[in-house]
C-alpha cells in the first residue's frame, strides 16, 4: 500500500512538473500570436522612422512626417487597419533603433535599417526593400576619393550606423568623430570638423544634390547591403505579415512607386532606380 502511494506520488509529481513545463513553453507563443490582435485592438501600429534623414525619413516643415519609409508605413497601415492614417510614427535615431523595439515603444522600425549578422541576433528583419553601401562625402574643394587619405584626420559618422561599424573594424588608423542625430553629423561636415562624412549612400547622393560645394568623392565602399524593416525578437506573427505583405507589393511595383513619389524628386536622373529599389523582397 505504502509503495502504491509512493508510485501515486511520483506519478503526480511527474504530471505537475510536465504541465509546468507545458505552461512555461506555450505562454510566449501565446503572447506572440496576439500581436497583431494587438495592434488590430489599439488601432493603430506604431512604427519608427526617422526625423532628419530625407528622403527617406523626416518631417516636413509643416510638422508631417515624409520620406520613402513614411510611404511605406502608411501602406502597411491601410492593408492591416483599413485606413492609412492609423500609423503612429515614433521619432528614433540611429543609435536606438533596437532599444524602441526591445522595450515595445514601437511594432515596426522602417528607419533605413540596413540588415547585419550582429543586428539579427537583437531584433528580427522582414524581407528587404532597398538597396545600400557605404558612400563617403567631403568638400570639393578638399574631396576625400580613397579611404587612404583619410589615415590619421577626422572622420564624421552616426552612433549606431553601419559606416561606423565599418571603419571601427576595418579602419582604426581614422578617427572617428560621433553623432546622435543626422542633422548634427552634417552640421559638424559643413563646419569643418572633419575631412569628410561616412553614410549610407543613398543618403549621400540626396544631400549632396542639396548642398553645392560637396561631392561624393567615394561614392561605393564596403558590401551591397540590404534595409529591411525590424521587428522585435521573436515577434513571429507581425514577421510573417510584413514578409507577405512586401511580397504582395512587388506584385504591383510598388517599390518603383515608392521611388518616384518620394526619391526621384531628389536624384532626379542622376540615380538608377534599379540600384535602389528591391521589389517583393529579392535582392537581385
Amino acid at each position: 500500500m505504502i509503495k502504491s502511494m509512493k508510485q501515486m506520488a511520483v506519478i503526480t509529481l511527474a504530471l505537475a512538473l510536465g504541465l509546468a513545463l507545458g505552461l512555461a513553453w506555450a505562454a510566449p507563443a501565446a503572447l506572440a500570436a496576439g500581436e497583431l490582435d494587438k495592434i488590430k485592438a489599439a488601432g493603430k501600429i506604431r512604427i519608427g522612422v526617422y526625423s532628419d534623414k530625407p528622403p527617406f525619413g523626416y518631417v516636413d516643415a509643416n510638422g508631417v512626417n515624409q520620406g520613402y519609409d513614411v510611404y511605406l508605413a502608411k501602406r502597411l497601415a491601410k492593408d492591416l487597419l483599413g485606413d492609412e492614417s492609423k500609423v503612429e510614427f515614433v521619432l528614433v535615431e540611429a543609435a536606438n533603433r533596437m532599444e524602441v523595439l526591445e522595450s515595445n515603444k514601437v511594432d515596426l522600425v522602417l528607419a533605413n535599417f540596413t540588415v547585419t549578422a550582429d543586428r539579427a541576433k537583437q531584433v528580427d528583419f522582414c524581407k528587404p526593400y532597398m538597396k545600400v553601401a557605404l558612400g563617403v562625402v567631403s568638400p570639393a574643394k578638399a574631396p576625400i576619393t580613397d579611404v587612404a587619405q583619410l589615415k590619421g584626420q577626422t572622420l564624421i559618422v552616426n552612433k549606431g550606423t553601419t559606416a561606423e561599424i565599418y571603419f571601427a573594424k576595418n579602419h582604426p588608423e581614422v578617427t572617428l568623430s560621433k553623432y546622435d542625430q543626422n542633422t548634427e553629423a552634417f552640421n559638424a561636415l559643413r563646419d569643418g570638423r572633419g575631412v569628410a562624412l561616412a553614410h549610407d549612400n543613398t543618403l549621400v547622393f540626396a544631400w549632396i544634390n542639396e548642398n553645392p560645394g560637396f561631392v561624393a568623392g567615394i561614392d561605393f565602399l564596403g558590401d551591397l547591403d540590404s534595409i529591411a524593416p525590424a521587428v522585435k525578437k521573436g515577434n513571429n506573427e507581425l514577421l510573417e505579415w510584413v514578409n507577405n505583405e512586401i511580397v504582395t507589393l512587388g506584385q504591383e511595383n510598388f517599390f518603383h512607386k515608392d521611388y518616384e513619389a518620394t526619391l526621384r524628386p531628389v536624384y532626379g536622373d542622376t540615380i538608377d532606380p534599379e540600384t535602389v529599389v528591391i521589389e517583393g523582397g529579392v535582392l537581385k
